[in-house]
């Protein structure tokens, strides 16, 4: 007699939310806490553990995703019509004692599926969520917040969008009584928007509100940088050259690989920004690529998923 032999658990697997609560964090910044019983079973390995949003359809029915299939072939057999709008998002905190699963959102009105449900949501409202399955055994990936041992000195930039994750990585620091230099930088639409965060002893956080800087989305991040920022003496290596990465056509996302904690930054945000800072950072710098984390969030006027 044949026996259909059992498949291993997926990394990642879908899990039905409610939304529980809504938390409004500032005028830009709104935290939506889920719950739902397979929260018990969901994982996260880092701050910026990212997770795919699956958002219902206009009735607020969730779409019907083949079990059988791998959950980005089962959004993809849809038809187009039924397909569900999908965005990325980070973890901000899960508690599985409690069932519940936090994300921060950006608002920027009802021009995006994200923020429009998010405005919108109330309580009992659901969605769906793609989020790494505790019964994997291994690495599902799906985070870059990797520092090297020994980490003595860290940068941190990044927007808005890349806020959750700096915060999560702060926390974490902190928590881990870490006797690293750090130093953040974060973009933030209003001089509301900087919240208070739980630091690391000694780390410095430098808020950089646009409404305050009269600046355009990604100039302060690109300032701090070039002139604020504390980074290594100049220097070159083979590793100064690279070729740019069309950020309107691919995903600009590089992990730091570098053994050495002497210097460590992690930067994400706007792609083009991000882009920037990477050419300034390897090209002019001459910094070693192995010690950068570069990932580009969003592309302003696209969408890259």
């Amino acid at each position: 007699m044949s026996t259909t032999p059992v498949q291993p658990p997926s990394g990642y697997r879908t899990f039905d939310l409610t939304l529980k609560r809504r938390i409004a964090l500032s005028p830009s910044l709104l935290r939506l806490v889920f719950t739902g019983a397979d929260v018990a079973q969901m994982s996260t390995l880092a701050p910026d553990q990212r997770v795919k949003l699956l958002f219902p359809a206009a009735d607020g029915s969730l779409p019907a995703l083949d079990p059988s299939l791998h959950w980005s072939e089962a959004r993809r057999r849809l038809p187009p019509a039924q397909r569900p709008p999908m965005r990325t998002y980070t973890i901000r905190s899960l508690d599985r004692r409690v069932l519940e699963v936090s994300v921060d959102f950006v608002l920027h009105g009802v021009n995006g599926p994200a923020s429009a449900w998010a405005t919108q949501a109330r309580p009992g409202n659901r969605l769906q969520m793609i989020a790494p399955n505790l019964a994997f055994v291994g690495d599902p990936g799906g985070y870059e917040w990797k520092p090297p041992q020994g980490l003595r000195r860290l940068l941190l930039v990044g927007d808005e969008t890349a806020l959750p994750a700096i915060a999560g990585i702060l926390e974490q620091l902190a928590d881990q009584t870490s006797t690293a230099q750090i130093e953040a930088f974060v973009e933030v639409p209003l001089a509301e928007d900087c919240l208070p965060l739980r630091l690391p002893s000694g780390a410095r956080l430098h808020w950089l509100a646009r409404d305050t800087l009269r600046c355009a989305q990604g100039q302060a991040m690109r300032q701090a940088v070039r002139e604020r920022a504390w980074l290594p003496a100049m220097q070159w290596s083979a590793e100064g050259e690279l070729d740019d990465v069309d950020v309107d056509r691919e995903m600009l996302w590089e992990q730091a690989s570098a053994n050495d904690g002497a210097f460590h930054a992690w930067v994400a945000g706007e792609s083009a920004t991000v882009m920037d800072i990477r050419r300034f950072l390897i090209k002019e710098r001459g910094l070693d690529r192995g010690c950068l984390s570069l990932m580009g969030y969003w592309r302003a006027g696209r969408v890259l998923d």
